[in-house]
């Protein structure tokens, strides 16, 4: 074999080596395993939130008596949000991501009420348990809006992937199987303005 022929050959195969590296192959499995990573850092979040309401409300519970319904319901939510699990493989079912949702609905709904006790009851507000309680829920809520918004660009990055040019065309052949992520909607509930009772 002639320098030559081995110049081209290696021309040949740096060129064929390039057009694989830029033509977008990649971009499907990275982009989905972004996604996957979003959604796990939104389980992260929701079970950070489970794993610290229970030790905050017992500490709040002997300063909160005469709301202990509102308590009652915080635990009662959180153990049914951390039942239903969605995980990486699960994102393209959207009754799952539904369930999910519904139950994450309850949990935030249960914790409004809480929040709305310190507002009717002022000697609740003096109290530092409670005012730490109430802080770390705020900062609870706020990470895990983070998560899901981090969440949903990430799914609509990977179902734009699926559908356009030129990863459209990886997506129709070697990626055929791979389906679009589920979108993370708000519930029916969260669509109005929430009321507050007293």
């Amino acid at each position: 074999m002639s320098v030559v022929s081995r110049l081209r050959s290696f021309a040949i195969a740096t060129l064929l080596g390039l057009s694989v590296a830029s033509c977008g192959y990649n971009t499907i499995p990275t982009l989905e395993e972004n996604a996957k990573a979003k959604w796990a850092e939104v389980q992260a979040q929701y079970q950070r939130r489970a794993d610290l309401i229970p030790n905050l409300v017992a500490t709040v519970q002997g300063y909160a008596k005469q709301e202990k319904d509102v308590l009652t319901q915080v635990t009662e939510a959180r153990a049914k949000a951390t039942q239903i699990k969605v995980d990486a493989f699960s994102l393209t079912d959207p009754d799952k991501i539904k369930q999910f949702q519904d139950a994450q609905a309850q949990l935030s709904g249960a914790l409004g009420r809480l929040l709305a006790v310190s507002e009717a009851y002022p000697d609740l507000k003096s109290n530092a348990n409670f005012l730490a309680l109430q802080s770390q829920l705020e900062g609870t809520e706020n990470r895990i809006n983070v998560a899901r918004r981090d969440y949903i660009e990430a799914a609509r990055d990977f179902n734009l992937a699926l559908r356009t040019f030129p990863t459209l065309l990886w997506a129709k052949t070697f990626f055929s199987s791979e389906k679009p992520l589920a979108e993370f909607t708000a519930s029916d509930a969260a669509q109005g303005a929430p009321q507050v009772k007293f």
